[in-house]
């Protein structure tokens, strides 16, 4: 089990798929939200977590205030505990709430190709084993669904070399925190 960290879900305690994969720690959560708390890019955001996982990432941005969120893993037993994860933070809404959480059980790069969303905040957590080839492959389907302002967290392993990033993004900042290293990117449209 993980929990929300803070908002209106905020102590919630979620469900975690029992294999295949790697919750982002609270600590590193906390780094992230707290980062993106200071740039003031949650309220109302359009948020995706792509290789959501439990949905941690995403749900923690919905309880913070972000308007819409899209989780997206091909795992059909990650996408059946990120619904029920949803479902819990939708109850704790509040009633007024336009808070949208849908779940995606396509592979990402066919959701990202798919897709005619744009989306401001996006969460990238692929498996370590991901190899860097095929996250770039990923981040260049990404580019045209980011809004001009959009902020993308990209976590691998801090003892991966750092990928070559694709045309259309631009690293901000790198960031470890142990064994991960959290990687800050922004859109750069000419």
């Amino acid at each position: 089990m993980t929990r929300i960290i803070a908002g209106f879900a905020g102590s919630l305690s979620i469900a975690v798929p029992p294999a295949g994969t790697r919750p982002t720690s609270d600590r590193v959560r906390e780094a992230i939200f707290s980062a993106l708390d200071a740039r003031d890019v949650i309220d109302g955001a359009r948020v995706l977590d792509l290789y959501a996982g439990s949905g941690a990432l995403g749900l923690e941005a919905a309880s913070r205030g972000a308007r819409q969120v899209t989780l997206v893993d091909h795992s059909f037993g990650a996408t059946q505990i990120c619904r029920k994860n949803a479902a819990l933070v939708r109850k704790r809404a509040p009633r007024a709430s336009a808070l949208t959480i849908e779940v995606s059980s396509a592979p990402v790069h066919s959701f990202l190709t798919g897709s005619r969303t744009s989306f401001d905040l996006v969460f990238l957590d692929p498996p370590y084993d991901l190899g860097n080839a095929e996250l770039v492959h990923t981040l260049e389907a990404l580019v045209p669904r980011l809004e001009y302002d959009a902020v993308v967290v990209v976590e691998r392993a801090s003892r991966e070399p750092e990928p070559a990033w694709p045309e259309g993004l631009a690293l901000d900042r790198r960031k470890d925190y142990g064994d991960t290293a959290l990687y800050w990117l922004s859109p750069t449209f000419e």
